[in-house]
């Protein structure tokens, strides 16, 4: 069950979804609780249903201090690759707090120092502590929000379904159907035996 930070300084809980994804932005957020948030099903979000989630989510966005979240796109997925697009996506979560905090809680182990912001690095941060689970929260459903939308407009891939994870159905659907402009170019979209003319 994740705690508080134990500190009386400003928290923000940080954390990315969709790093492993064929498709898709990867999307973080930035989470600061107030010091007596708590609830009982607050949890690292791969952890939880999608009703969970989204039901958390509301309750995030209500009794949060601050949140935000922050997006980097496909095309800076495969120019700069997929660590550094995350590590822009939380910078760029951070950027809109509304207010500055004091410590950057990072679920993980690795991040490019925001100015003049101390950070923690923390693996498995999501089931430790409550801001970093909060972010998790958010960032996922948010992104999932992204992949719903474009499932729309390209129903072919099952991205409702998937989120754009490397599923057999997804790998398939590309097989079938080749890319679009949404897929991550620099990732492995097939295993080795299956080749892709791109």
């Amino acid at each position: 069950m994740p705690k508080h930070f134990p500190t009386k300084k400003i928290v923000a809980g940080i954390d990315e979804a969709g790093r492993g994804c064929l498709a898709g932005p990867v999307v973080s957020a930035a989470v600061i609780l107030p010091k007596n948030f708590n609830n009982p099903i607050l949890n690292d979000s791969k952890t939880l249903s999608e009703s969970k989630r989204k039901f958390l989510a509301k309750i995030i966005k209500k009794e949060a201090i601050f949140w935000s979240i922050g997006i980097s796109n496909v095309k800076e997925i495969d120019d700069i690759n997929i660590l550094n697009a995350s590590f822009l996506s939380m910078h760029r979560a951070i950027n809109k707090l509304t207010k500055k905090p004091d410590i950057l809680l990072i679920d993980g182990n690795r991040f490019k120092k925001y100015p003049k912001i101390d950070h923690l690095c923390i693996i498995k941060g999501d089931a430790k502590f409550m801001s970093i689970a909060a972010a998790s929260i958010i960032a996922k459903t948010s992104r999932d929000k992204i992949m719903k939308e474009l499932d729309a407009i390209h129903p072919n891939y099952h991205w409702k379904k998937n989120k754009g994870y490397p599923t057999k159905k997804h790998r398939s659907s590309i097989l079938e159907y080749g890319i679009n402009q949404h897929h991550r170019k620099s990732f492995k979209l097939l295993p080795n035996q299956l080749t892709l003319s791109l």
